[in-house]
């Protein structure tokens, strides 16, 4: 079972996709991934930037990395398929150890991941002892290990607001800790990792955009940019927010200052909206297509393995993250 059926399916992917496409390749993928998944029990995640015909056509939960973590908690499948980066699958199996944890290519990574290590951690908690380790969960699950907290784009101030002290070391996006340093008043360590896409983003960007629309556009940046081009924007948040903005504005015209699929899963929700985008493409999140969504489920193959003590300490930095933001 997917999120639509296959006329709705139809519906969304037309805009982007050549008919016989859609006919001849996505649609029978689509079938046999979502039987599949009935087979084995499983449940597919899948991630904001992916592209359409696997957000849309074989997807069980969609949202931000907060929501599908909070989700590989608690789904009763047996097996998950993450359909996102690296290291949102090791943050499910994390969450959720007794389950078989799959991603569909091990070598869709992120550049924010790869910019810090364990060791870098431990280093910085050595140079300044006592100081709490607010991390992303855009990094490995060793990095958790040695973290306090960790937290997403959407709760990132509320999470460095509820830790303890003045200061606190953020982790590993320089530019999130950027923005994240205007909304609070403490001091913020911060690590020099940096997001591929968002950091190819300019302030003349958006000025450009609004000269080439002066009847007005509506600009929505992710808070992984540099904080002079969040100044710039109307709206700055998660991929999550983002929606959520979308669905309540009364704008008709939009500019996404994200990763370039996001817009085209958002044309897709709010076909009444028009959509404007200075495209940005994250490679490692093209490396997941329908075909290995598929060959993953089929094969059981590239599973998610982390070591017990790993998986142990890591549990503590994410659960609390759950604890904190969805608290009542």
């Amino acid at each position: 079972m997917s999120l639509v059926t296959k006329d709705q399916l139809v519906q969304k992917l037309n805009p982007i996709y050549l008919p016989h496409e859609i006919e001849e390749r996505i649609l029978p993928l689509a079938e046999e991934i979502n039987r599949l998944k009935k087979e084995k029990n499983a449940v597919i995640l899948g991630h904001n930037y992916m592209t359409p015909d696997v957000f849309w056509g074989v997807s069980d939960i969609i949202g931000d990395s907060l929501y599908l973590s909070k989700m590989a908690k608690e789904t009763t499948a047996s097996m998950i398929l993450f359909n996102g980066v690296h290291f949102m699958a090791e943050t499910a199996k994390i969450l959720s150890p007794e389950k078989k944890v799959l991603i569909a290519d091990p070598k869709a990574g992120c550049s924010l991941a790869e910019s810090i290590t364990r060791e870098d951690v431990k280093a910085l908690k050595a140079k300044y002892p006592g100081v709490p380790v607010v991390t992303y969960v855009n990094c490995s699950a060793e990095v958790k290990a040695e973290t306090d907290v960790c937290c997403t784009s959407a709760n990132a101030v509320q999470i460095v607001n509820a830790v303890e002290g003045d200061t606190v070391i953020f982790l590993p996006d320089e530019y999130l800790a950027g923005n994240v340093r205007n909304q609070t008043t403490k001091t913020i360590i911060s690590h020099p990792g940096r997001c591929m896409v968002h950091e190819m983003y300019t302030p003349e960007d958006i000025r450009s955009a609004k000269r080439l629309f002066p009847g007005g556009v509506t600009v929505i940046t992710h808070p992984e940019c540099h904080e002079d081009v969040v100044k710039e924007a109307d709206f700055s948040g998660s991929t999550s927010q983002m929606v959520d903005f979308i669905r309540k504005s009364k704008t008709d015209k939009i500019m996404l200052v994200t990763e370039c699929s996001m817009g085209d899963n958002l044309r897709a929700e709010f076909p009444e909206k028009e959509f404007v985008s200075t495209c940005q493409t994250c490679p490692h999140m093209k490396k997941i297509t329908l075909e290995k969504v598929r060959d993953a489920l089929l094969k059981e193959q590239f599973e998610i393995f982390l070591d017990d003590e790993v998986i142990s300490l890591a549990q503590k930095s994410v659960n609390r993250m759950l604890e904190l933001s969805y608290k009542k």
